[in-house]
């Protein structure tokens, strides 16, 4: 399994690319720089085993330890102190980037619920892709009994494409499923 979508896409997508947008230098074409995943813990401030349990279950799904993200402000309205843990967040590039893609496109992402494909309009204008996940217990890594509240995350995708456009044929030619 290991590498799979990085072989497709030197041997399959990138001249189906090529073809398709008629680009004159190879450097023009769309690639995958690195995916994030991020999660926003409001509870961590009066919880530590809430970040300690969201530590292990993205270090599962990833095979990577987050980093933790710091508030940088007191906001007396959200009861949030200065530096206190407020997320985490994971950056994935090269084999354990197109790992977790393949991973996110054939196992996690039929495993939801009425699922009926992705959304087209979470495009950011510049070729990245944002999606959200309402659950972790999609990703097989996650055993159900061990879950003690289902929390979400934020999955960002960066390409190197230009537009929209460039950045949908790249991800649908992978097999994002799109509504």
């Amino acid at each position: 399994m290991s590498n799979s979508l990085k072989k497709e896409y030197e041997n399959k997508i990138f001249p189906e690319l090529v073809q398709e947008f008629k680009y004159k230098n190879i450097h023009e074409v769309p690639k995958l720089v690195k995916i994030t995943l991020n999660r926003g813990i409001g509870e961590a401030s009066y919880n530590n085993k809430a970040i300690d349990k969201s530590i292990e279950e993205l270090t599962y799904i990833t095979g990577q330890k987050p980093i933790i993200t710091k508030t940088k402000k007191s906001i007396a309205g959200f009861k949030i102190r200065d530096n206190i843990p407020i997320g985490l967040k994971v950056t994935l590039r090269r084999e354990k980037m197109y790992n977790f893609l393949n991973k996110l496109i054939n196992l996690c992402l039929p495993r939801i619920r009425d699922f009926r494909g992705i959304s087209k309009n979470q495009f950011d204008g510049r070729g990245n892709y944002n999606l959200g996940l309402q659950e972790q217990i999609v990703f097989p890594e996650i055993n159900y009994e061990q879950v003690d509240k289902t929390r979400g995350m934020n999955i960002s995708i960066i390409t190197t494409a230009k537009n929209d456009e460039e950045s949908f044929a790249l991800l649908k030619k992978f097999g994002m499923p799109f509504k």
